[in-house]
Formats: structure tokens, C-alpha cells, sequence
């Protein structure tokens, strides 16, 4: 059957046909545009790679004790030190060797994944979220708050963190807890001043006056037309944090000011190697987690900004996505 059409028709383009297609663009949301643009990004793919395999390391922690045979805390003496009382190195039964204790590097390592993990999450989401609220409080609402707030953050970000957390815990005692409340502590000014930027900015736009002028609330205003236009800088900052926070955590744990041994943390683990200069022969002591910390922080760090540029079409890589 031959075509009606021949080769020098012209394609007539309707209104209707031209709103057809612009409700197929916009059908393609803003998420699925920057899922796209992320998954352009090479970097961002591997660092998510890597951060699923961790995750997925750290969950399976049970099991991999399971199948060794060895707990995480479980002193293996006779087969996990040499004569001379030094560690063992990789082997058949202990596939990253022991500590100075004949413990499991893998399954402690393992199980240091949890608390890295649950400390960066936690420590990262709460911080953001304090961060937000004091942030859009101070920006939109200004005048007196906005001082007050301001005059809070100055403090905060003033005070020095190792005095601080040598401080709680001389009072309170080591435990992840006050690592996680520390963390927060010192994690949320950063993202306070950004936002209150960002409102500062935002609250001046023509949508907001128009809103005023109809009469609605500025708890509406702000719920609805201010922390909308905030999800960018929320996500970068939220992700940036996670790592931030897994060192602090780190940090802590080394001084022996976070999780009390002999439960796991790279922290620790990194203080174990230290102890007696045990990585001069032991060199996986302090490799192993020290890698693993490396990988996850760096991980996220290319994530974060992986998710900038994608989330901000404005950016070299996002025009390029």
C-alpha cells in the first residue's frame, strides 16, 4: 500500500499537537532529569557503587561472622597470634589476619561499618534538619530572630570541637550516643548559614509577595513557596555530611572519646594499630580500616558533588547531562 504522504510533505505543527508535546516534556519530572544527568556522570556511579557495597557490607556483618565462626569481639589466641604474641597476617582463616588481641580484622571491620554508618546517617539527617529550621527561621522571619539565630550559629561554629567532646565526656563517660550528639552539635551551623542565605534571597521574589498580599500565613509561605525552592542545597549538604560525620565519628572513636571497646569502629581500630606501633608489624591493622574509611568518606564526597551538578542544571556537567 502506498503512503499518502510523499517525501515533500511538511509536518503542519498544531496547537494542539505543540501543548501535546509540552505535556510529554513536562511529564518527564525534574527527579528523572537528574536521575539521568546522574547516571552520566562516571564518578558519581562507581562512588554510588562503592557506598551500595559498603552498605551492603555492614548489613551482612551477622552473616560473615556466621560464616567465619568468629565474633567480632571473640579472641582467637592460639591460632590468631604467633608464638611471639604478634598478630597474624591475611590467611585462609582470618582473610584480613587479627589485631594484638587475635581478633578478626574482617569481622571487626564488618561490624565498624554499622557504627560508621548509623553514626554518619543519623548524625547528617538530624544535623540538616536543625540546620533548616534555624536557617529558614532566621531568613525569612528576620528582624529580631534573624539576630538571635545569627548570634547562635557565630557561637556554635566559635567553640572548639576536641575541647568540647574531651569535656562531655569527661562528665558523661565515652558512648555513641554522645559521639552522635557531638557530631550534631558541630554539623549544623554550616547548612543554617546557607539556607538563611538562600531565604534571604528567595523571600524577595514575586511569588512570596503575592502570596502576602492574599493574605496567606508565613508558615504557609514557607512550607509551601520557600523550603520547596530549598531541596537542592538540602540534598548536597545532607549527602557532604554523611562523611563528615564518619570521620568525626573516627575522630572520636581513635581519642577514646566515642565507642567504648571492645565494640567495633574503624575509630578504634585505627587506635589499636597506634597502640604499641603495632602497625610496624602489622601493617594490615592500620591499612585495612584506614582504606575502608578512605573509600567510604571519598565515596560520598564524589556522590555529593555528583548530585550538585546534577540538581543544578545551570552547572557545567549539568548542561553537558
Amino acid at each position: 500500500m502506498n503512503s499518502v504522504f510523499s517525501k515533500d510533505t511538511k509536518l503542519i505543527v498544531t496547537p494542539g499537537y505543540a501543548a501535546q508535546k509540552a505535556a510529554d516534556i513536562q511529564a518527564k519530572s525534574s527527579w528523572q532529569l537528574t536521575f539521568a544527568r546522574l547516571v552520566r556522570d562516571p564518578a558519581s556511579v562507581i562512588s554510588a557503587a562503592v557506598i551500595v557495597l559498603i552498605v551492603l557490607f555492614a548489613i551482612g556483618a551477622p552473616l560473615i561472622a556466621q560464616w567465619t565462626g568468629h565474633g567480632p569481639t571473640e579472641q582467637f589466641r592460639e591460632t590468631g597470634l604467633s608464638e611471639a604474641g604478634i598478630p597474624v597476617g591475611p590467611n585462609s582463616e582470618f582473610l584480613l589476619g587479627t589485631d594484638q588481641l587475635g581478633r578478626d580484622v574482617f569481622v571487626r571491620l564488618a561490624y565498624g561499618a554499622q557504627v560508621s554508618l548509623l553514626v554518619g546517617v543519623i548524625a547528617s539527617l538530624v544535623a540538616s534538619a536543625i540546620g533548616v529550621i534555624v536557617g529558614a527561621t532566621a531568613g525569612f522571619f528576620g528582624g529580631w530572630v534573624d539576630t538571635v539565630l545569627s548570634r547562635i550559629v557565630d557561637l556554635v561554629m566559635s567553640v572548639p570541637f576536641l575541647l568540647v567532646a574531651i569535656a562531655l565526656v569527661a562528665v558523661l563517660g565515652p558512648s555513641l550516643g554522645l559521639s552522635i550528639v557531638v557530631i550534631v552539635f558541630f554539623s549544623w551551623a554550616g547548612l543554617a548559614r546557607v539556607i538563611r542565605g538562600q531565604v534571604l534571597a528567595i523571600r524577595e521574589r514575586e511569588y512570596i509577595e503575592a502570596a502576602r498580599s492574599l493574605g496567606e500565613s508565613r508558615w504557609s509561605m514557607m512550607l509551601r513557596d520557600v523550603l520547596p525552592n530549598l531541596v537542592v542545597p538540602i540534598i548536597v549538604y545532607t549527602t557532604l555530611g554523611i562523611p563528615a560525620a564518619v570521620v568525626f565519628e573516627a575522630t572520636l572513636s581513635f581519642l577514646g572519646l566515642g565507642v567504648v571497646p571492645p565494640t567495633p569502629s574503624w575509630g578504634n581500630m585505627l587506635a589499636d594499630a597506634a597502640n604499641g606501633s603495632m602497625y610496624m608489624v602489622a601493617p594490615w591493622m592500620v591499612l585495612v580500616p584506614g582504606l575502608a574509611l578512605l573509600a567510604l568518606t571519598l565515596a560520598f564526597n564524589l556522590l555529593g558533588d555528583g548530585l550538585r551538578d546534577a540538581l543544578d542544571p545551570t552547572s557545567s556537567k549539568g548542561n553537558k547531562a
